[in-house]
């Protein structure tokens, strides 16, 4: 599932192509809006609300995505080959004069009227790269229930919008506890720390086409996605595991010299792997 900087570049790249242009083309690849034609509707703006997209037209219609693990939106020019996989894969076209949004495997796709966008998006905690950021109520929301690991606090988007899985790795990291450390247990001045640590790091790298979080040259990550390399730090192999009752992909990434706090329970699943490769070793 992507994080809230992926987002983010992806409504800038939506809002840039089409804000402003009446659309050309429209096509909807879903039964259910199998008929709609938004054909001659201006694009009036894409913003990101967490990890949600919500492209809004004149006539106050609003198109809700939610990329999930797989899907993306590729931007083409008039003539420029679509190269984002194959057509079957396509869910939603959007096309003015001189350029086409291309929706490739995208899970969530309802349209809606933009006053009800609060049903789609109103359950979401303060967003990290939003305008209602709120780094007090963030915090108040991730305590609420101290005995929860903080892991699944952070990826919990009630409690605050933006954060996957690679941020909870990194972050729980940079704070020196691991992921199944109930959240109340985390010391207070960690505690104060996290929400600012958390924007600080989406914020840096919401315009970066490879995301960094150590600051070094040769190393984009602490952890996530280092399995089974050593830590940066201290040398100590890192390791992986899932967090969470499994329903969902949730590849956890902690060194264990690093950072104190429970591991998971010995026979727990460890099927993740290193996935995501990274520019070194």
């Amino acid at each position: 599932m992507p994080e809230g900087d992926t987002v983010w570049q992806a409504a800038k790249r939506l809002h840039e192509a089409l804000a402003g242009k009446a659309l050309t083309r429209s096509d909807f690849r879903v039964p259910k809006y199998a008929t709609v034609d938004l054909t001659g509707r201006t694009v009036l703006s894409t913003i990101p609300r967490g990890k949600h997209l919500l492209t809004r037209f004149e006539g106050g219609l609003t198109l809700h995505t939610h990329l999930r693990m797989e899907g993306t939106w590729k931007v083409y020019g008039a003539d420029e080959r679509w190269q984002g996989g194959p057509a079957h894969q396509i869910r939603a076209i959007l096309g003015t004069a001189d350029r086409t949004a291309v929706g490739y495997r995208l899970q969530v796709l309802e349209l809606l009227r933009t006053g009800e966008e609060e049903r789609v998006v109103g359950h979401l905690g303060p967003d990290l790269l939003g305008p209602d950021w709120d780094p007090e109520r963030a915090l108040a929301n991730l305590l609420a229930d101290p005995a929860r690991p903080l892991g699944e606090a952070l990826l919990d988007q009630r409690n605050l919008a933006g954060i996957g899985n690679v941020y909870k790795s990194e972050l729980c990291f940079l704070l020196g506890v691991t992921p199944w450390l109930a959240a109340g247990a985390l010391p207070r001045d960690r505690a104060e720390k996290l929400p600012g640590l958390a924007k600080q790091l989406l914020e840096a790298n919401r315009d970066r086409p490879v995301r960094q979080t150590t600051g070094l040259h040769r190393y984009d990550l602490f952890v996530y996605g280092r399995a089974p390399r050593p830590c940066l730090r201290c040398r100590t192999p890192v390791r992986v595991a899932d967090q969470g009752d499994g329903t969902q992909e949730r590849p956890t990434y902690w060194c264990p010299t690093c950072q104190s706090g429970p591991a998971p329970a010995p026979g727990a699943p460890q099927r993740w792997r290193d996935r995501y490769p990274r520019r070194t070793a």
